[in-house]
């Protein structure tokens, strides 16, 4: 599994606008639902039920909600940053400013946990994420989390 099979180009979005965990968990299903075809408010709501069983926000201004959604087929995942930092009740208090949401079959197993490992190792680089903070636009946020997957020359 890598990065690139996850995201499609109209699913990542650069200084995105939200005021609120709501807000953001909102947009994060809107875009899933115009790039993807999906039911925005079905990704929503699952979304918002996996979040009761534990926050979702993993620190470092980072978040990766996540959920599994029945009629899917196959993993897919949205990737935004935001203009303002917005509270999202992490495990570390700091507000998430970087999210990215996946959702994934309601049959899928080790993929789902698999897609999970491989953003966060990707999100724990530190100068990545500085990287993707940084990006004015949707391309070329895309192209940094694109680079940000390939491994590092020795």
């Amino acid at each position: 599994m890598d990065v690139s099979s996850l995201f499609s180009p109209a699913a990542v979005a650069a200084r995105l606008r939200a005021g609120s965990k709501k807000h953001l968990l909102t947009s994060l299903a809107d875009i899933a639902a115009r790039a993807y075809g999906i039911d925005a408010a079905q990704a929503l709501a699952a979304v918002q039920e996996r979040e009761k069983l534990g926050v979702t926000g993993v620190g470092n201004g980072i978040a990766i909600p996540h959920a599994k959604l029945p009629g899917l087929d196959r993993l897919i995942g949205i990737f935004v940053t935001l203009e303002q930092p917005v509270d999202y009740q992490s495990i570390d208090s700091a507000p998430v400013d970087i999210a990215c949401m996946l959702l994934a079959p309601a049959d899928a197993g080790a993929s789902h946990l698999q897609a999970l490992a491989l953003v966060s190792r990707m999100l724990r680089q530190h100068g990545l994420c500085e990287k993707l903070r940084g990006a004015l636009n949707d391309d070329a946020l895309l192209a940094i989390l694109l680079r940000g997957e390939q491994p590092k020359a020795a």
